[in-house]
């Protein structure tokens, strides 16, 4: 028996030896895909991929799936004033990556370094709105607004603007201008960066919250759709994260492998086709009524999303906040369609292929993002659909950069865009509807309603009366559904495809957010 137990305690001995040696040697580091370089991180503009920014800066809050709010860099918070002042109490345990001090000072300077550019920031209520900021003594910052405004934690909570960078790395106390380097509180640095090549985040060293178990995050940039899904297979890569990084039948292939593991949010945001109200074709309501009915929703979601994004019925989902408000959906009716197009003067000639007015023929263009594969493949279906009722309908894909200046400038018929998502709707998306910052300004220019849109918004914005603000919202949400100005495609899921051995995959309550922080092997 003595033999026996030695035997075993030997064993033992051996397999805790095994065990701590392959637990020296365990997986920290991950390597994931992205379409793109991660370009300008700088907080305080709008050039660089959030998810990157996300990983170096932090907020003075979170913002909770839950819509409620908890401390961040900020241990507490009062609201005084009728909801005009704000008042933070900050951690006391932060320093910047580079060791500088974040306390109420270096978050001022933040903040004002952003009102400082506040052109830039139009599309963000709040900014207009502030009036001071204080640092009271060394933890204590103070806000002050001209009006409430209900949105506040949340627009400090998000990416950007709002968040902060250390004071070295500003330009002479500025960053409208560009910035030294990319030094913040978060959990991450960047340690290397070769453009449109790689980018490496490595644990922050310093970080005073809860340390990271991925040690490294490599980031590879593939443009191309099935490049990146044979890196996967290959091994040469570990994760694929976001809503238009797989197709759906990939996707699909994926989850019957057994090496892989795939995840699927809950809808994030809406897939919409903006149309250009100030466009000939398209400036009477009855034509933009009549392309609403010949798009089939369900044969969308079916045959490109394999039913993983339900057909959208209206701009924003009835779980959004204030969207709950009993539109009537334009339903998939081709024979409406046509009547609409008639009463519209677009006739259809003995003989024509396309219908005509004064002469000419109906013809428009839909511009797509080149680097999102689904809607080369909707646009595709949407040419063949406006084909069944004689409407001509051109198709053309741009690198992204040049379709977002073509939908700023209003030089568009057509052009993909999507809701933002929680926590910017309904908010904030509104709220960029007022200026001409996206495509949504211009694309409204054609409607007689659109000043008393934007007046709405504005009051709905800074309204402290619960039933007032969701008077306002209706008539918004309801105005631009009767004009038609929007075409509710899908809502959008955020995707997932990783290999089995990588945990605490998660979605975050922003879409644009990628939580490597909670993720380990």
């Amino acid at each position: 028996m003595t033999v026996h137990f030695t035997r075993i305690k030997k064993w033992l001995i051996v397999l805790a030896l095994a065990s701590a040696s392959l637990n020296c040697f365990a997986k920290d580091d991950i390597t994931f895909a992205n379409f793109r370089d991660i370009r300008d991180l700088n907080p305080h503009l709008y050039s660089g991929e959030m998810w990157a920014q996300n990983m170096l800066y932090e907020s003075l809050v979170h913002y909770n799936e839950d819509g409620s709010f908890s401390p961040w860099l900020a241990e507490s918070w009062t609201i005084t004033n009728e909801g005009k002042t704000y008042t933070f109490k900050l951690r006391q345990d932060v320093t910047f990556s580079d060791g500088a001090k974040f306390d109420a000072h270096s978050a001022k300077l933040n903040w004002d370094a952003v009102l400082s550019n506040k052109d830039r920031h139009t599309w963000l209520e709040m900014v207009r709105l502030i009036t001071d900021i204080k640092a009271l003594d060394d933890y204590t910052l103070q806000v002050n607004l001209s009006e409430p405004y209900y949105p506040f934690l949340i627009e400090i909570a998000v990416t950007r603007p709002m968040r902060f960078i250390s004071p070295n790395a500003m330009k002479n106390g500025e960053t409208k201008n560009g910035v030294n380097s990319y030094i913040g509180t978060g959990p991450y640095v960047l340690n290397e960066h070769k453009k449109d090549q790689y980018a490496i985040f490595t644990a922050n060293p310093t970080y005073w919250g809860n340390k990271p178990q991925l040690k490294t995050v490599t980031m590879k940039v593939i443009a191309d759709n099935q490049s990146r899904l044979m890196a996967l297979e290959k091994g040469e890569i570990d994760l694929i994260y976001g809503k238009n990084m797989v197709d759906a039948d990939s996707f699909e292939r994926f989850s019957k492998m057994n090496k892989f593991q795939t995840l699927m949010s809950k809808p994030v945001s809406s897939r919409i086709v903006l149309m250009n109200t100030t466009r000939p074709a398209l400036s009477d309501v009855n034509v933009r009524q009549a392309i609403e009915h010949i798009i089939n929703k369900n044969d969308i979601s079916e045959g490109i999303f394999n039913h993983s994004e339900a057909p959208a019925d209206t701009l924003m989902a009835t779980n959004i906040p204030y969207a709950n408000i009993g539109l009537k959906p334009y339903q998939y009716n081709t024979k409406l369609a046509q009547q609409l197009l008639d009463k519209a003067g677009w006739t259809k000639p003995n003989g024509q292929q396309y219908r005509q007015k004064d002469g000419k023929p109906f013809e428009i263009t839909l511009y797509y993002d080149s680097n999102t594969a689904s809607q080369k493949t909707i646009a595709q279906y949407m040419q063949d659909e406006f084909e069944q009722v004689g409407l001509k309908l051109n198709i053309h894909g741009e690198e992204e950069q040049g379709y977002r200046d073509r939908q700023k400038a209003g030089d568009f018929d057509m052009v993909f865009d999507i809701s933002w998502g929680t926590p910017y709707d309904p908010q904030s998306f509104l709220s960029g509807m007022k200026l001409p910052v996206y495509g949504d300004y211009m694309a409204q220019q054609g409607l007689k309603e659109k000043p008393q849109i934007d007046a709405s918004i504005s009051k709905a914005l800074i309204s402290t009366d619960e039933q007032e603000r969701q008077a306002l919202y209706r008539y918004v949400l309801e105005t631009l559904h009767k004009q038609a100005v929007y075409i509710p495609l899908t809502y959008e899921r955020n995707r997932a495809i990783a290999i089995k051995s990588l945990k605490g995959i998660e979605f975050a309550p922003s879409q644009f957010d990628i939580p490597f922080e909670k993720m380990h092997f």
